[in-house]
């Protein structure tokens, strides 16, 4: 028997950016049932930044037993095992697991059903045995793994982020399939963890970030032991004895590159299937659901957020939605998304940051931009910890106004907030070189790339003639 339900506030999907919504929209006196099919949590809990994060702890505490000798420290060589790290990468998905629990979203009075949702009118959906009918729809179904259309794919077993945390061996010789953040991180992990691993990438590693801050990172990848095969365009997959290759076009013929196992991490797809969203009249493309700047979809009454808006895919803008509905949908404030100071980070060793524009975009933009370089080898507390690889690479105005910033260094996602805040608010480099900080911190890099702006001028044959004159009135 169908169970009739209405609620002022109807969110579908479980992950970082419907369970905002849902907490958010029930504290604030909304009727409001949450709908899920899985597991509680999304993507990120269970397949995404937190396994992930986990796993690459876990790679940094093999490395630095097997470098800690720069600090005059002997160990012998780490012996990892697998199956503990496994267990450490599930413990910390388990100790999370009660914030986006059931219980608790009950708690707060949420109702949540577990079923799948699919609308069949511009106002009502169904899930499981029960019809909803809903003021406000807000779709939150996020994003999986993307396949892409590889002859022989489907013929060999392979892995993705949904499946590669559950494994309790190591690869003996990972493949990766993609270069981009996922299988950039990933890569790394498994080598400091001691597998063999290459990466394979029809483009060049990495492509949204700064292409020099890049070019160092892939320098460390190569010394880490990675193979890296840029502009490598993979025509088909084969079985092997041992495991698989990939095939890929190379100038006269084929080239095979063979290992053990593969990782498919070639970029995401919004999960739209089976929602019927033509019976809603919601607009959609492969990229996902078409939204406004206030993230409402062609159908006036359905919200569209997180990786399913067809926009960048980060936890933190899944977060950053649900703040955008919330003010939209319950408090009728004119909230629009502005992705200007929108940052990110690659968890390599050394971290890649980036927030607002990179060097190319920026004159391809604008035209006329000034550059300022910091390398972390000059930061006294990156001197201290050894952490000396990379740098501190800020876009600017010629006056000196913040267009985008990348940091390739130790913490390079601590560090970059600072700038993150300076472009939201139309800061200018002045504004960073005229801060106090603590030393020795990796920030102070954030004070002296600002700084070297004014250098030119400070020190100029003309600024030391005004100074000699002043000091004659002394």
């Amino acid at each position: 028997m169908t169970e009739h339900l209405r609620a002022d506030v109807c969110v579908i999907g479980g992950g970082s950016a419907g369970l905002t919504v849902a907490a958010g929209a029930a504290q604030l006196g909304a009727a409001t049932i949450l709908v899920e099919r899985g597991a509680m949590g999304g993507d990120c809990l269970n397949y995404g930044c937190v396994p992930s994060k986990s796993l690459i702890a876990a790679a940094r505490a093999a490395d630095g037993v097997r470098t800690a000798g720069r600090f005059g420290i002997r160990a012998a060589a780490p012996a990892v095992d697998f199956g503990a790290v496994h267990d450490h990468v599930k413990g910390v998905i388990a100790a999370i697991a009660p914030h986006d629990s059931v219980e608790r979203f009950t708690a707060l009075g949420v109702r949540v059903i577990g079923a799948s949702a699919r609308f069949v009118a511009p106002d009502r959906i169904e899930a499981g045995p029960h019809a909803i009918t809903a003021r406000r729809f807000v779709v939150a179904t996020g994003s999986g793994p993307a396949i892409p259309p590889v002859p022989g794919l489907d013929q060999v077993p392979f892995l993705t982020n949904e499946t590669l945390f559950d494994r309790t061996e190591a690869p003996a010789h990972l493949l990766v399939l993609g270069g981009g953040p996922i299988g950039v991180e990933m890569a790394q992990a498994h080598r400091l963890l001691g597998a063999a691993v290459t990466i394979v990438e029809a483009g060049r590693l990495l492509p949204r970030d700064d292409a020099e801050a890049v070019e160092l990172l892939k320098a460390r990848l190569r010394r880490d032991g990675i193979v890296i095969e840029e502009d490598a365009k993979v025509v088909r997959v084969e079985k092997t004895a041992t495991g698989l290759a990939l095939v890929v076009a190379a100038a006269g013929g084929e080239r095979r590159i063979a290992g053990s196992h593969l990782l498919v991490a070639a970029g995401r797809r919004p999960h739209l299937a089976d929602l019927g969203l033509e019976a809603a009249g919601i607009v959609h493309t492969p990229k996902g659901i078409t939204v406004d700047a206030g993230l409402r979809s062609s159908n006036r009454r359905v919200y569209a957020i997180g990786d399913c808006a067809g926009g960048p895919q980060f936890t933190h803008i899944a977060g950053y939605h649900a703040g955008i509905v919330i003010r939209n949908l319950l408090f009728r404030l004119p909230a629009k998304v502005d992705y200007r100071a929108l940052p990110w980070t690659t968890y390599t060793t050394p971290e890649l940051a980036q927030v607002g524009l990179v060097e190319d975009a920026a004159r391809a933009r604008l035209g006329r931009i000034g550059i300022l370089r910091v390398p972390f080898a000059e930061n006294d507390r990156a001197r201290t910890e050894r952490a000396e690889e990379g740098l501190v690479k800020v876009v600017t105005t010629p006056r000196g106004k913040v267009l985008g910033v990348t940091i390739l260094g130790e913490h390079a996602g601590e560090v970059i907030q600072l700038w993150s805040l300076a472009i939201a608010k139309g800061l200018g480099v002045k504004d960073v070189a005229g801060l106090i900080l603590p030393y020795p911190t990796l920030g102070e890099a954030n004070k002296r790339a600002a700084g070297s702006y004014f250098m030119p001028k400070l020190f100029a044959p003309r600024t030391r003639r005004l100074v000699r004159l002043l000091l004659r009135f002394a």
